[in-house]
């Protein structure tokens, strides 16, 4: 099932505008476009991150062969409501926002946070889901991991992060990635409509709460990931400092139906280093 007529462009995602959607007591901000397909994309976003922060060569990328459809989840950017502090919470709001598009049936990337999301709606809705993505991001609880550093914890928790915070996240200070990270933040700033507000410091701290419970593994997918039934591809950059890619191989040791890459000359913000080419990947998956 699709959406309805009239609601998806085809084209650069740079044009796609903002609509609303209401489920329930909360208002939705999505962008549809691309191509038409059976089962459409639904991208999930990071920690602190909106529908804005999606880099638009990589989505034009997914588009030329499938619907694209990227949303701010509840609390974030244009979206209504208060977020919860687990990932459960907001995986179920997710849920609930791919409904109120009339949809039965998507596939899935998440990208870091929002891998974690993916996961936990592929596990609670396992009918909706047909096939997932879930890019520089962990299952939790991982033993033998690689914990984040204290400079990386203080640097993402400031209270608001410049370009140069971000290239240390996202590319790790070496200068090849970092020139493709500057790259990356230029083709952000090149959208048609004006970007959405900031994500508010509540919705920061029910994040930071969500995460951390996800992360120590007293809300996680580890022990159950054999559930997942559906095909997962599963991909990080080997430098990624924000989530250590020992647990893209931990997930793939427990799916059932599971591939890897690791990109080795690339970090966090790997998908967006290498847009076009893990994107290509991507849409060879999902066919």
């Amino acid at each position: 099932m699709t959406i309805a007529q009239g609601t998806t462009i085809a084209g650069h995602a740079n044009l796609a505008p903002t609509r609303f959607v209401d489920a329930a007591d909360v208002r939705f901000a999505y962008r549809a476009f691309g191509a038409d397909s059976d089962v459409p994309l639904v991208l999930l976003q990071r920690f602190r991150g909106t529908m804005d922060d999606w880099d638009p060569l990589f989505l034009d990328v997914l588009a030329a062969e499938r619907q694209v459809i990227v949303f701010d989840n509840v609390g974030v950017g244009r979206t209504s409501g208060e977020s919860p502090a687990t990932i459960g919470g907001m995986a179920s709001h997710a849920a609930a926002f791919i409904r109120s598009l009339g949809l039965s049936l998507v596939d899935v990337l998440g990208w870091s946070m929002g891998g974690a999301v993916a996961q936990a709606l592929t596990l609670s809705e396992p009918g909706l889901v047909r096939r997932l993505v879930v890019a520089a991001s962990g299952p939790g609880g991982v033993a033998g991991t690689t914990p984040m550093s204290d400079s990386v914890r203080q640097v993402a928790s400031k209270p608001v992060n410049d370009d140069e915070d971000f290239l240390y996240l996202f590319f790790d200070g070496d200068e090849e990635r970092r020139s493709a990270g500057r790259e990356h933040f230029a083709r952000l700033h090149r959208r048609a409509e004006a970007d959405g507000p900031l994500v508010r410091p509540a919705t920061v701290q029910a994040m930071f709460r969500a995460l951390a419970a996800w992360t120590l593994g007293q809300e996680s997918a580890y022990a159950r990931l054999a559930e997942i039934q559906q095909p997962v591809f599963v991909a990080n950059g080997a430098h990624d400092v924000m989530v250590d890619a020992y647990n893209s191989f931990a997930m793939v040791e427990r799916l059932p139906n599971a591939e890897l890459v690791i990109y080795s000359d690339a970090a966090h913000g790997f998908l967006f280093q290498h847009a076009e080419r893990f994107g290509a990947r991507v849409l060879e998956f999902l066919a």
